[in-house]
């Protein structure tokens, strides 16, 4: 049975319909929450029982302490499950497995069914045999089939037997990529036992550590085991403690020039050194608008590589149209808009609430850390600062890949003694993409750099660029 402890149930109409919706302002102290704690917290909210999800959960969210590093322990239930086909097809055998027994004992199969929703994207089997010719893709598919039949059989019938399990055949594209433009609701909505519809935001937990990419769209995502995935799906929630959030301002706009990449690679080296392995990364600031969305999903994408559990952006207008590109229906982007603003999690770039302090002084490279917007914290940098003359564009890059440089040659060193049995020395040699090369720029200074950056200029690519500080 579900509890409402805090009076929180309610009735959002977009439209002709009427949703139902846990108002996340009923919560004292919610409107402080930064974006990605309050989607937990309306999880909360929806899903107490009383049991596993409690009302102490629910003001622990609340009172979140953004300075605390042993924060309590809360029960967390995606509103989905994404699988890709290496690590879904093991779930689909135990479930026919439990359906298999379930038929021994004379019981009902068709009750095994998963919990929650459940999409299976057909991707990891996809092999480049054939290239550079106008039939490649029909005979790279046609072989995929004829290798992958028995294991796409079994698939196809899952689909059609079991409630709310989804797969997306092969030849479509990959899970992520599927996941960002047809699989992601933003909002979520499903039919209640007594026939009301239900309306919250869209989350998941996914058998791949990319899963963040959808954090792009402001979906809370990321990337779990097997085991996990097929807890979920069979509706065990995950138990995790309440993150430590990392707020990231952004400023202004990039400057005519500046790529994609220059951006992302910026933004990894800024969190890698700010260290933000488990937590959450939310992105801020006027300068969110001028992020197209196809940057926030590479920069979601990126969580892997510099630790973070997720790197979110807020639901804006550029969502939406996303969303429209995309081809989900109006219907749907309204319902986003409606349900975002009524639940305070729309982005506003100008708030700027009493606890933000942020540092906008060009005459250091980084800002002490501060607390910032809704207690996040705050790394602050100014991307426009320009490089010392001389230093190789590609720097930035360069200097990424030190510490595996610095740890090839600590691991020579101590090896010394065996090199020593070798005959030929000669033959020991530094592989090219960790060796020490001269920048081919007016300096004479060596510096480390990945062989596959070429070094182009000494001119910072981002010199023309507004402010981006985090």
């Amino acid at each position: 049975m579900s509890h409402d402890s805090f009076s929180t149930r309610d009735t959002l109409t977009v439209g002709d319909t009427d949703y139902r919706i846990y108002r996340i302002d009923r919560v004292p102290g919610s409107d402080r929450l930064p974006y990605s704690l309050k989607v937990l917290l309306e999880n909360l909210l929806r899903t107490e029982d009383g049991r596993l999800v409690t009302r102490e959960q629910i003001e622990a969210v609340a009172g979140w302490d953004p300075g605390s590093t042993h924060n309590p322990e809360i029960q967390f239930s995606p509103a989905r499950v994404l699988m890709q086909d290496f690590t879904g097809v093991p779930c689909v055998v135990d479930l026919v497995a439990m359906r298999d027994a379930m038929t021994t004992r004379g019981g009902d199969a068709t009750r095994i069914n998963p919990l929650i929703p459940t999409e299976l994207v057909i991707d990891h089997s996809v092999i480049a045999d054939v290239f550079g010719t106008e039939d490649a893709f029909r005979i790279n598919t046609d072989l995929e089939f004829s290798r992958n039949r028995e294991r796409y059989e079994l698939l196809r019938w899952a689909q059609g037997a079991f409630d709310d399990f989804k797969v997306v055949p092969p030849g479509t594209g990959i899970c992520h990529q599927v996941n960002l433009e047809y699989l992601g609701r933003v909002v979520f909505t499903r039919e209640t036992e007594d026939g009301e519809m239900l309306a919250y935001p869209d989350s998941l937990v996914g058998t791949d550590s990319h899963t963040p990419m959808i954090n792009g769209i402001g979906v809370v995502g990321w990337g779990v085991g097997g085991i996990e995935a097929e807890a979920a799906m069979l509706g065990q929630p995950a138990s995790m403690l309440i993150p430590q959030v990392v707020g990231f301002k952004l400023n202004g706009q990039l400057g005519e020039g500046t790529t994609a990449t220059d951006l992302v690679l910026t933004v990894a080296e800024m969190l890698r050194k700010t260290g933000v392995v488990g937590k959450f990364v939310e992105f801020f600031g006027p300068g969110v608008a001028n992020v197209p969305l196809a940057n926030r999903a590479t920069i979601g994408n990126m969580s892997p590589e510099y630790g973070s559990t997720i790197s979110i952006f807020p639901i804006d207008d550029i969502t939406l149209d996303y969303m429209r590109l995309t081809g989900r229906s109006d219907d749907q982007v309204r319902l986003v808009e409606a349900y975002a603003k009524e639940q305070g999690l729309w982005h506003d770039p100008p708030a700027n609430p009493r606890t933000a302090r942020s540092s906008n002084s060009t005459c250091r490279r980084y800002a002490r850390r501060s607390p910032a917007p809704n207690g996040h914290r705050t790394a602050s940098r100014w991307l426009s600062r320009p490089r010392r003359s001389g230093r190789c564009s590609q720097a930035l890059m360069c200097r990424a890949s030190s510490h595996k440089c610095r740890r090839w040659a600590s691991t020579k060193a101590r090896s010394s003694r065996f090199l020593r049995a070798i005959p030929s020395r000669s033959s020991v040699r530094t592989p090219a993409h960790h060796r020490v090369t001269p920048c081919p720029t007016t300096s004479s200074q060596p510096i480390r750099r990945r062989t596959r950056f070429p070094c182009t200029s000494a001119t910072d690519p981002t010199s023309n660029s507004t402010t981006v500080t985090s």
